[in-house]
């Protein structure tokens, strides 16, 4: 049972590339099917000219692509309104992850996702689905409650506004943080979808780098918990222990989400591999493996 949920899971995952990523189009059909949802990000120095000719290149490819839309790095009004609207007309977009963003002072008149959400322009230029970013662990900057309350007050502006909003987490390296989060979303009143983000694998080197980069701390210390040397710290570590405790749990989750901090190529052949059922549960309880070579 557990092996055909990862299966299911692995099938219906989503993963995350960069604009500038070589990927980020027609190549990345060599590497993972189809029909696969792709967010792009909004990563720093990542213009909306960018990140819509990447998500035309993917929809020209056969993939759904899901670009961020972050709200500090937004100079106006205008500059929101052209780059939902050639989403629509250039991509066919309708979905999008909508964020603060990572500046800690907004270049325009937007500070946080919400006011973004407000303006009507994303259902204006035909965005259905947006997608609002959960913090399992918390925020380094933001206290639980905030979070909680900002979250609901998303939700219902979005639903208010006729779209159909769902939650992907940030990247977490332990189960329990992620069952913790949906059981407190659900006596919240929070019943939307939620994706769960988790990264590719990748060194456990980058992994602790970006953990520390977001703030995640007590499942940065399971990661690395028994890896001090150096050598250790350069073996690669996967999500595979986190995939089989939620499916075991039966956990109700609507998907998957990989961030490709290794790498997009190496997850994306990884995750390939697993969809297509290459999937052995020989380390019984404590995970599965992806017979797959690096690359």
């Amino acid at each position: 049972m557990s092996r055909q949920r990862i299966i299911e899971l692995m099938r219906g995952a989503s993963l995350e590339v960069s604009a500038r990523d070589p990927l980020a189009g027609a190549a990345l059909a060599d590497v993972v099917a189809a029909g696969t949802t792709v967010f792009i990000n909004a990563a720093a120095g990542d213009t909306p000219h960018a990140i819509v000719a990447a998500a035309s290149r993917l929809r020209c490819a056969g993939f759904r692509p899901v670009p961020h839309v972050a709200a500090r790095p937004l100079a106006s009004f205008t500059e929101l309104h052209d780059y939902l609207r050639r989403l629509e007309g250039e991509a066919e977009v309708d979905t999008a992850l909508v964020v603060a963003g990572d500046l800690d002072r907004p270049v325009g008149p937007f500070a946080s996702s919400f006011e973004i959400l407000s303006t009507g322009l994303f259902e204006r230029h035909g965005i259905r689905r947006v997608g609002l970013a959960g913090y399992p662990e918390g925020h380094p900057k933001i206290g639980a409650r905030a979070l909680a309350d900002a979250l609901r007050l998303k939700l219902g502006l979005a639903r208010r506004a006729g779209l159909e909003p769902f939650i992907v987490t940030q990247f977490v390296f332990a189960a329990p943080a992620i069952l913790a989060f949906i059981v407190g979303c659900r006596a919240d009143g929070i019943a939307a979808p939620v994706r769960v983000g988790l990264a590719g694998p990748a060194s456990i080197a980058t992994l602790a780098k970006f953990a520390v980069r977001c703030g995640i701390g007590n499942s940065l210390r399971q990661l690395t918990s028994g890896h001090a040397a150096v050598a250790r710290l350069l073996t690669e570590a996967g999500p595979e222990a986190v995939i089989h405790r939620l499916a075991a749990e039966g956990c109700a989750i609507a998907g998957l989400h990989f961030f490709t901090f290794g790498g997009v190529r190496r997850t994306a052949r990884w995750l390939s591999a697993a969809a297509a059922g290459a999937v052995d549960l020989s380390e019984g309880d404590t995970g599965f493996r992806v017979p797959i070579a690096s690359g």
